[in-house]
């Protein structure tokens, strides 16, 4: 029977098509049914003229057919396919300008920082909804594809309000790993690893080809400037903590205190033009694009010829589950127990194989110290953030801003409560679990210039440990 696939955030044109040509580029599932959702007509119906092209163009079986009733769409899905961005480029500039105010200088600012904990926020009420409309109204067992970023967020979020079986997918490992056979000199599918971690920060615990350890001509190689200069951020992270990881200059820059903080750090480590760790770089590519596509139809000149699938696994995720022959990702999943010294619940990006039935993470045990500690700092923030998304907790924002790397490096804690209060206010109609709150202000407290401490009584404990400092002071006078 052919399998329905609900793409709900259908107006991400590009995205979209992408994962449509992979899907109908899979001969398991070239009958199958398309059901594209988006609250947005105009981009809804050219995705879906266009799809219909693909499928005339290209003699298949599958049909497909755009609603902008999210529920139809998911009613009777195999599969549900989402790649939302709520509030759209509009919101994506507020949370580039505001933070931009206060000193906080991001690149990408999707999935960490002042500008991922408000994505964050506007995404996990959607997310929480598409997951109860797969418990109420898609076929059992029905899986989620979660694209929508930031996505160790979100995927943390989704794991504390749902059972349905869902995987937060993401490019970062096999773009990494062609990097690395690049830098290598060797065929990518000869090289064989182990990866663990989060979202934007998995680390290669082994590389290998055909037995040989690739590390050690990795680590030479990040000691010459023409390949330093490449990833100044992720080969100076790589040559500090040991382990080389998976996110780019850009995105890694926001995810740690070292690299934009002041312009000293931003002239040495982010000089590099657009995502090598340009100010902006993302919001304004965004920008720019959405304003070549008010004036054209990004896919009227698009190629309707389907050939080879793209890096993305969606579509070899939905092929392993039709047909029963597994699939090896790298997924996003709650921590079930698969790495032992990162907090259960929270998002891991694991090893996952997909076949018949399901989704089956795997057990990679305990990352190194150092790059433990390096995840927790960003799932402290990822933590806070999904409290907040979830519950409607406006002091949880301000928790979640204060405890991000690059913004508490930035600022003071009343400096983020107040980007936090500005922020919410001007994205007050894409965060309906805020109405009709707001986040309190603490206003500065003046102290006189002959103030003194307050006389604060002791207790006997209190008088033990005050004459055993007196002693302590005598003995050393």
């Amino acid at each position: 029977m052919p399998r329905k696939i609900a793409m709900i955030g259908a107006g991400s044109v590009i995205f979209c098509k992408t994962l449509m040509s992979d899907i109908m580029a899979t001969p398991a599932l070239s009958d199958c049914e398309f059901a594209l959702m988006s609250p947005t007509e105009g981009k809804l119906r050219r995705m879906e003229a266009f799809a219909k092209r693909m499928i005339k163009d290209n003699g298949l079986k599958a049909t497909v057919w755009a609603t902008t009733d999210r529920r139809e769409a998911i009613r009777g899905a195999d599969f549900v396919v989402v790649m939302i961005q709520v509030g759209g480029v509009e919101a994506f500039g507020i949370d580039y300008e505001i933070p931009m105010k206060y000193g906080v200088d991001q690149c990408i600012g999707d999935s960490l920082g002042p500008g991922g904990v408000f994505r964050g926020l506007r995404s996990v009420p959607v997310l929480s909804a598409i997951a109860r409309d797969m418990e109420e109204l898609a076929r059992p067992g029905a899986i989620m594809l979660q694209y929508a970023n930031p996505m160790a967020g979100n995927c943390l979020a989704l794991g504390r309000v749902t059972n349905v079986p869902f995987v937060g997918l993401c490019h970062g490992v096999q773009t990494t790993l062609d990097l690395i056979a690049g830098y290598c000199r060797v065929p990518k599918d000869e090289i064989s690893y182990t990866c663990g971690g989060i979202n934007h920060m998995d680390w290669f615990l082994t590389l290998q080809h055909k037995g040989r350890d690739l590390y050690p001509m990795l680590r030479e190689l990040f000691e010459m400037p023409e390949y330093y200069k490449n990833e100044k951020v992720r080969g100076e992270v790589f040559r500090q903590f040991g382990y080389f990881m998976t996110e780019s200059t850009g995105h890694l820059s926001e995810y740690v205190p070292w690299f934009r903080k002041n312009k000293k750090a931003l002239d040495l480590y982010c000089d590099e033009p657009a995502f090598g760790g340009e100010t902006g770089a993302y919001y304004n590519y965004c920008k720019a694009l959405a304003e070549k596509y008010k004036q054209h139809d990004p896919l009227e000149f698009e190629s309707t010829t389907i050939d080879t699938r793209s890096c993305e696994y969606c579509s070899y995720i939905l092929e392993a589950v039709v047909t029963g022959k597994p699939f090896r990702l790298m997924g996003n999943v709650r921590n079930d127990g698969y790495i032992a010294n990162l907090p259960a619940g929270c998002c891991v990006e694991v090893p996952v194989f997909a076949d018949d039935t399901g989704l089956h993470p795997t057990f990679v045990g305990a990352l190194p110290a150092q790059c433990a500690a390096l995840c927790q700092t960003n799932i402290n923030v990822q933590t806070l953030g999904a409290i907040a998304g979830i519950e409607g907790d406006t002091e949880a924002v301000v928790h979640a801003a204060a405890l991000d790397p690059l913004a508490s490096a930035v600022c003071t804690l009343k400096e983020i409560r107040q980007m936090c209060s500005e922020m919410l206010e001007a994205q007050r109609a894409w965060l309906p679990q805020f109405a009709g709150k707001t986040i309190r202000s603490t206003p500065t407290i003046s102290i006189p210039p002959n103030c003194q401490p307050a006389e604060v009584p002791t207790d006997p404990a209190l008088a033990i440990s005050k004459r055993f400092g007196t002693l302590i002071t005598q003995k050393t006078e």
